[in-house]
């Protein structure tokens, strides 16, 4: 990945992440952007979010997020200078809930070092 992708990446994700602290869906609960992958022509990008909650509450909040997928490309054409705005789609990213068990497995089997 260029350093000018990885930008790009960067400040849509960060764009995108305050976005939704202002999104009044109800579906949309406890999400977090994690990351985003942009094309290298800008037509299309690949929110990566994380979601607290039970796998209902995660489907809620990616068909909220979806549904609102119009404001907030239009929040990242008003707020970053780009040729292209891109068409964004959102997927689960399961990372933070991997790390998680990892760290529980991890604690159950190693012992108390106290």
């Amino acid at each position: 990945m260029t350093e000018r992708m990885r930008r790009i990446n960067e400040s849509v994700r960060q764009v995108l992440a305050e976005a939704l602290l202002e999104l009044k869906d109800p579906r949309i609960g406890l999400v977090t952007v994690t990351g985003v992958t942009t094309t290298p022509d800008l037509r299309h990008a690949t929110v990566y979010v994380s979601v607290l909650g039970s796998t209902r509450k995660r489907n809620a909040s990616l068909q909220g997020l979806t549904a609102a997928h119009g404001v907030l490309q239009s929040r990242l054409a008003r707020e970053l200078r780009m040729k292209r705005t891109p068409q964004l789609t959102f997927e689960y990213d399961p990372s933070v809930e991997r790390g998680v068990r990892m760290t529980h497995l991890i604690d159950e089997l190693a012992p108390d070092d106290e």
